[in-house]
């Protein structure tokens, strides 16, 4: 089985594949410092968990934006899973071109992401991933990586809104009963989400104006993704699984297999 694991500032998201067939997903913080054993022990429980044992687990790779953890967790995996991780980075066969002036700027999830709408959905096509930070990716027909755009995440601001004031409560992000809100946390609530569903109506319109492109697809990934594209008239398709989805892709390019 191939262990698929996304490691984003806030979360570490793992899928199982057997094949095409995802098996289970889980996730964990992204937690610092960790050591080896710990990221070992915590991932080994969670595949248990989901009903598998680590020698169940031959192939693993994974993308990251987290640099600081990887010795560590790619210490864990090898030494808990004994397998040889494969790392998405510079000089991997992704299969994605990256149209910037340093391509090795761009982040592991935006290639991953390329990839799997290449292959699931073709392109030309927007990406929107509601992670820590919110990425508007521009996909062009043959696959390639052509610009990107980043805001910072809805949780980011809510969390900004909090720390920064000495007022201002911590929230769960969702639409309140009416953007005419009367109490604070509804006030809030209506910024954080009929703002975002602003961002990507405006970002996604400007995007497809400046490419040419007026009528591309636009699909939405993300843990946040799933409130923001039931109400964002722009969104055509919300994906949840995207990245590991694009993890597995990649995979499949690399080994074959």
């Amino acid at each position: 089985m191939l262990l698929a694991i996304d490691i984003g500032n806030t979360n570490i998201t793992m899928g199982l594949f057997r094949g095409e067939i995802l098996m289970g997903n889980f996730r964990m913080t992204t937690q610092m410092p960790r050591t080896s054993d710990e990221y070992g022990v915590l991932i080994r429980e969670l595949i248990r968990n989901a009903g598998y044992e680590p020698k169940d687990i031959d192939q693993v790779i994974i993308a990251s934006v987290v640099p600081d953890i990887m010795y560590s967790f790619t210490s864990g995996i090898k030494k808990y899973f004994c397998a040889e991780p494969i790392v998405v980075g510079p000089g991997l066969k992704t299969g994605v071109r990256i149209n910037a002036e340093n391509p090795k700027e761009a982040g592991a999830d935006l290639i991953v992401d390329a990839a799997a709408v290449k292959e699931i959905y073709g392109g030309p096509a927007i990406v929107i991933d509601y992670g820590s930070a919110t990425t508007f990716e521009l996909i062009l027909e043959d696959g390639s990586l052509d610009a990107v755009v980043i805001a910072p995440g809805i949780q980011m601001s809510a969390d900004a809104l909090s720390n920064r004031t000495a007022k201002l409560p911590d929230v769960e992000i969702k639409k309140p009963k009416s953007i005419l809100a009367k109490e604070i946390i509804s006030n809030i609530q209506a910024g954080l989400f009929y703002g975002s569903i602003g961002e990507a109506e405006y970002i996604v319109k400007k995007m497809k104006e400046e490419a040419g492109l007026p009528n591309i697809k636009v699909i939405a990934t993300g843990g946040l993704g799933g409130i923001i594209a039931e109400e964002c008239e722009a969104i055509d398709v919300y994906d949840s699984l995207l990245t590991l989805k694009g993890l597995r892709i990649i995979h499949k390019r690399c080994t074959g297999k």
